[in-house]
């Protein structure tokens, strides 16, 4: 039940977000002096609206984004009454113009800073300090914790899984291990270079606890593990002790209200980042999305859809780490805001560009003496926006299908 719950809440909180996104679009618009008729959350049949001034506001029944008309966005527009020719959007000065188409990225941005403080002071970000690469894992100290037995690929202890060597020397979680044999360890990577060069049998390993130095005889055995170089490569034996890496910082840390601020800035530049590098793999990732459905495992690193996040968004419920939901929340936040803002029709980045285009062109043609070459023919451009429609329509469904059939899931469930 609080899975579905968590699933429905924060589908209901991106289609809040998205309502909120065409706000920005109508209240810009008009404080510009533009004519916005409609302003509906929802598409599809009508349920209800009602009239307030010149604008008519409603709800749809297909609850799946929102949508504001602003009159004459294009000069194209062939439906704008002669008395409101004057408050056509295409009219007003390029500035205006480009507050407007790009209030609605804004409005997801400031949703985002203002989800992402609200975590860094009361809920916690993610640890800025924790290694993002496996070679900064590796070059933390040897911390380590203590396994229960050496299970077949590093699964979960069988019934007629052994034993760890390194329970049964004694070692405990938290252990800093300093010595192996005659090898000293100064990092978690040695440690595991160094267990997988010494031959089966006993070993003298030295470590600290609390502060106090103590040493075991760790009876090492052979068992299937990946090259270190190579996670994804072809078992081969080794010596194993039974340990794993303790990370010894916390997940996530809290701030005050003031250091919030810079905290919440810093980790949203980080997105950002993030969010761009996603842009860029998304290519490369359709084929592995397409054989996610076709029967292959879902690799965690591919798309997913509204409905996949709100899946995740569920999950974070379910295992009562709503922190995970308010990150996935400002995540998704941040990356609507930067995809509407690319150069392409028919998103709101298209518009803009369009926009300074023209003014661009205006200034450099008045530069060179020669007459107004005027406004860009929308029309012209329109197998270019049925292209990027029919992309973008087929990825949506393709993500849409793989976090149906094939969800990424942060938990096993």
């Amino acid at each position: 039940m609080l899975y579905w719950l968590g699933t429905a809440a924060f589908a209901l909180a991106i289609l809040i977000s998205v309502s909120l996104h065409e706000l920005g679009h109508m209240i810009t618009a008009k404080r510009f002096g533009m004519k916005v008729t409609k302003y509906f959350v929802g598409f599809g049949p009508t349920i209800f609206s009602f009239h307030r001034g010149e604008t008519e506001y409603g709800l749809k029944a297909i609850p799946l984004g929102g949508f504001c008309k602003i009159v004459g966005m294009t000069p194209q527009d062939d439906d704008v009454e002669p008395q409101d020719q004057p408050r056509a959007m295409w009219r007003f000065p390029v500035w205006k113009r480009t507050i407007v188409m790009s209030a609605g990225s804004i409005t997801h941005f400031i949703l985002a800073v203002v989800a992402t403080w609200f975590a860094a002071v009361f809920v916690g970000l993610p640890n800025p300090d924790l290694p993002q690469t496996t070679d900064e894992y590796r070059a933390l100290p040897a911390r380590v914790n203590v396994a229960d037995c050496i299970s077949a690929g590093g699964a979960a202890c069988a019934a007629t899984d052994p034993k760890a060597p390194a329970a049964i020397a004694g070692l405990r979680d938290g252990d800093v291990i300093t010595q192996i044999g005659s090898t000293p360890i100064q990092n978690y990577g040695q440690l595991t270079e160094v267990i997988r060069e010494q031959p089966a049998g006993p070993v003298t390993v030295a470590y600290t606890r609390d502060g106090t130095p103590g040493s075991v005889s760790v009876d090492l055995v052979t068992a299937s593990r990946p090259p270190l170089d190579n996670p994804d490569g072809t078992p081969v034996q080794v010596s194993v002790a039974g340990v794993s890496q303790d990370i010894d910082m916390p997940a996530s840390v809290t701030y005050g209200p003031v250091a919030g601020v810079g905290a919440s800035f810093d980790y949203g530049w980080d997105l950002v980042k993030a969010s761009f590098a996603a842009l860029g793999r998304i290519p490369e990732k359709v084929p592995a999305l397409w054989h996610s459905i076709t029967g292959a495992e879902r690799d965690p690193d591919t798309p997913i859809s509204v409905v996949g996040a709100s899946r995740l968004g569920g999950e974070a419920i379910e295992q009562g780490v709503p922190q995970i939901f308010l990150l996935i929340f400002i995540s998704l936040n941040v990356f609507i805001g930067l995809f509407n803002l690319l150069p392409l029709l028919p998103v709101d980045g298209g518009h803009i560009a369009i926009a300074w285009y023209e003014k661009v062109r205006s200034w450099i043609y008045a530069w060179r003496k020669k007459p107004d070459p005027g406004r860009v023919d929308y029309y012209k451009l329109m197998p270019l926006t049925y292209a990027v429609i029919l992309i973008g329509g087929a990825f949506t469904v393709l993500t849409i299908t793989a976090d149906v059939v094939n969800p990424i899931s942060i938990f096993s469930r």
